[in-house]
């Protein structure tokens, strides 16, 4: 019963448009103290939450990211992928995933990758006779990447919820990053293909040089940043700092691209951001110690495990369940308040703790190309001035691979746990 109450004021709170931050706080406040707790508890949780060291990459990884896409960095990306691509079967297609990529392991953050990206994509692709649909759905999709190839923001917060080795989790997203963005790639070059699209002309090796010269030092960022933390030469923490100075310098003395109206709007953007998530990590602290208290996630690890004894049966409920909250709850909301719920009985049932935030990962991936609230339609509808109509239907093919990702996943565990353990 009381699991029940709990679910309905949340989504009550929800559905009366409070914001996700404080329905989870205040409602966490307020078991609290209707349940005989110190209402002291609330503070205590907030405060030891700000406390964590590993949260310090949030803002930095915001930065750098917001930096990079005021400078334009993503136009010299794109034109150097494009010049050695660009004449593949769907190669401006192509084209765009692998800059989606290459982005993603830059900056730790999908509506980063997407907006990046997709204000060069979109109006490249289009000019070149690509369907809208599939563009939008393309940029949409491609910019989930930026969660699940490393180093990503929502890995972060799993890692500092659960007190798992974020090295780990960076390590293992790795190979279900690089499947995904395969499974983009081939359905692209296939759609390119049955849709009569014209290949662009092949670039000579002038033209690819310069490109790919313009585009070094954002791959050098790039590089610096992923060997620093797979080598251990620095955490992740150490690493967004790193990669923020580097990227200033980048758009600032070397490339003389990023100005100081930019830079403040970078810096301002980054803070309401950073802001919004340490709000809702706040919020949910508090909503987590309650329920805590309350033994919900410890009711609902029996409940899932007596009634299924299967990995299959749980992990479909996993994605019902997941699928379902991001209708209602971004990305960061979803891992902060399902984390303590469902990986209790993940456990119990033999899941690597590793392999499942992997997992959940990719399902808050669907989550940010799934309406009302995924956050990577409302980007690309914006960047494209598009209705929000033909941004979701585009993301649906997009959306299977998902899923099929997901299964792929499931059924060879590996992918995700072969380099973690080998390293």
């Amino acid at each position: 019963m009381t699991i029940i109450l709990t679910l309905g004021a949340m989504f009550g709170l929800l559905l009366m448009r409070v914001p996700v931050a404080f329905a989870l706080g205040g409602l966490g406040l307020a078991m609290l103290v209707l349940g005989g707790f110190s209402p002291l508890m609330a503070p205590q949780a907030v405060l030891s939450t700000l406390d964590g060291f590993i949260l310090l990459a949030v803002p930095l990884f915001l930065l750098m990211s917001n930096i990079l896409l005021r400078a334009g960095v993503g136009n010299d990306l794109f034109a150097a992928v494009s010049a050695w691509v660009g004449h593949w079967p769907g190669g401006l297609a192509v084209a765009t995933i692998l800059s989606c990529g290459v982005f993603a392991a830059i900056s730790g953050s999908s509506v980063a990758t997407a907006a990046t990206i997709g204000t060069v994509a979109i109006p490249e692709m289009i000019n070149r006779g690509y369907n809208k649909k599939f563009v939008y759905g393309l940029l949409a999709a491609g910019g989930t990447l930026g969660i699940l190839i490393p180093p990503s923001i929502p890995m972060i917060i799993y890692g500092f919820v659960t007190e798992e080795s974020v090295i780990s989790l960076f390590l293992a997203g790795i190979g279900p990053g690089i499947a995904l963005l395969l499974f983009f790639i081939v359905f692209s070059m296939i759609y390119a293909r049955l849709g009569g699209q014209e290949r662009e002309a092949k670039q000579g090796w002038t033209e690819r040089r310069r490109a790919t010269l313009r585009a070094l030092p954002a791959v050098v960022l790039a590089v610096l940043i992923i060997s620093g933390i797979y080598s251990g030469a620095f955490t992740p923490t150490e690493a967004a700092a790193i990669g923020f100075a580097a990227s200033l310098i980048i758009t600032g003395p070397i490339m003389r691209v990023l100005t100081w109206d930019a830079f403040k709007k970078a810096v301002f953007e980054s803070m309401a951001t950073t802001v919004s998530i340490i709000l809702i990590i706040a919020g949910a602290k508090v909503f987590g110690k309650a329920i805590t208290l309350y033994r919900i996630p410890q009711d609902i690890s029996v409940m899932i495990t007596q009634g299924i004894d299967t990995e299959l049966g749980f992990i479909l409920i996993v994605t019902a369940v997941l699928l379902v909250m991001g209708l209602v709850f971004e990305a960061l909301s979803m891992v902060l308040i399902m984390t303590p719920v469902l990986l209790p009985a993940a456990l119990v049932l033999g899941f690597d703790p590793i392999w499942f935030g992997v997992y959940m990962v990719i399902m808050v991936e669907c989550a940010l190309i799934t309406p009302p609230v995924g956050l990577n339609l409302y980007v690309i509808q914006s960047v494209a001035k598009a209705r929000l109509g033909e941004v979701a239907s585009g993301v649906a093919p997009f959306l299977i691979l998902m899923f099929a990702c997901a299964a792929l996943l499931y059924l060879w565990h590996d992918l995700a746990l072969y380099i973690p353990f080998k390293m």
